[in-house]
């Protein structure tokens, strides 16, 4: 443990010198890799509109991290509802029904790789997106405050569902894909949602356990998976925002107040499935805001995470 915060406080003095010219993204790296398709599996910090909107301020622009590491190579990334390859799908849990916000409908991260490999197959030049984990820590940690589940077998499950989504990395591999980005949840006590329910170490170890157990799930992969550390970079930007062009961690842009348990955190919550640009706090410059809602970011901390993990992506292949 001591050795891994060493690596990323090195990582972190680094970046933050590199941020004052680029927010640590747009490397000159050499890449021998020119993605043919970008294709995703996940849940809605990697969704670009399964259902008609992303969470996150939905105001036209590039807004999500796979929306903007694809633009960095030229090319786009669309839901798989709109006949795209982006079958990642809000609230959307890894094997589990229904979502956290209480859909059956929601196909899981395991259904969507099951509909795309029962009709598609991974090309050789093909990049695949994994990202998920929010959602069920989200589930999780619910479960421990409404009393209907102990911490401690809590922090079992959400390890057990980190290590599932590993399990589905493999899979994927093991069905041809040769470049897989894999992202687990960032460390969710960054949240806004963390403060307002005074449950920030619950929510730490709640998201450490999930990305334990997938990274624990796959680090004989090296070949073809590249890890993206969300954890790392959303910790960056909350611990000095200004460093990175933000005034403001702490709080959501976003006044879409969702009378229904949109986003799995409650009823009546902000939920930036519902925010457009008409929809924040009044004179409030959005890209000066780190959160959407409670939970999710804004289109400017997704293009900056999406620029490190294309750079992340250049260096490795």
């Amino acid at each position: 443990m001591a050795t891994n915060w060493m690596r990323r406080t090195v990582m972190v003095a680094a970046c933050a010198t590199a941020a004052l010219l680029a927010a640590c993204g747009s490397s000159t790296i050499e890449s021998a890799l020119t993605p043919d398709r970008f294709i995703a599996f996940g849940d809605a910090f990697s969704d670009v509109g399964q259902k008609g909107a992303r969470y996150t301020v939905n105001d036209g622009s590039v807004s999500n991290w796979t929306q903007q590491l694809a633009s960095r190579y030229g090319k786009t990334i669309t839901p798989a509802a709109s006949g795209g390859l982006s079958y990642a799908t809000g609230n959307a849990r890894i094997t589990i029904k229904p979502d956290v916000a209480g859909d059956a409908t929601t196909l899981t991260v395991t259904e969507q790789i099951d509909r795309f490999l029962a009709g598609g197959s991974f090309g050789s030049n093909d990049v695949v997106f994994v990202n998920a984990g929010t959602s069920d820590v989200i589930a999780g940690v619910a479960a421990v405050r409404a009393g209907t589940l102990s911490k401690d077998d809590m922090l079992a499950e959400t390890r057990k569902a980190g290590q599932q989504l590993a399990t589905q990395v493999r899979r994927l591999v093991t069905s041809g894909a040769k470049y897989v980005v894999v992202m687990g949840t960032y460390d969710m006590t960054k949240s806004v949602w963390a403060t307002a329910i005074n449950e920030a170490s619950l929510l730490h170890d709640a998201s450490t356990s999930f990305n334990t157990g997938l990274s624990v799930g796959i680090v004989d992969l090296g070949a073809n998976v590249l890890s993206i550390d969300a954890a790392y970079y959303v910790n960056l930007y909350t611990n000095a925002p200004g460093s990175y062009g933000f005034d403001n961690a702490k709080t959501p842009v976003c006044t879409s107040v969702d009378a229904g348990n949109g986003i799995g955190i409650g009823t009546g919550q902000v939920n930036s499935a519902l925010c457009t640009a008409a929809t924040l706090l009044p004179g409030a410059n959005q890209s000066k805001y780190v959160f959407a809602d409670a939970v999710y970011l804004t289109p400017s901390a997704h293009r900056q995470l999406g620029d490190y993990a294309y750079d992340r992506l250049r260096a490795r292949w």
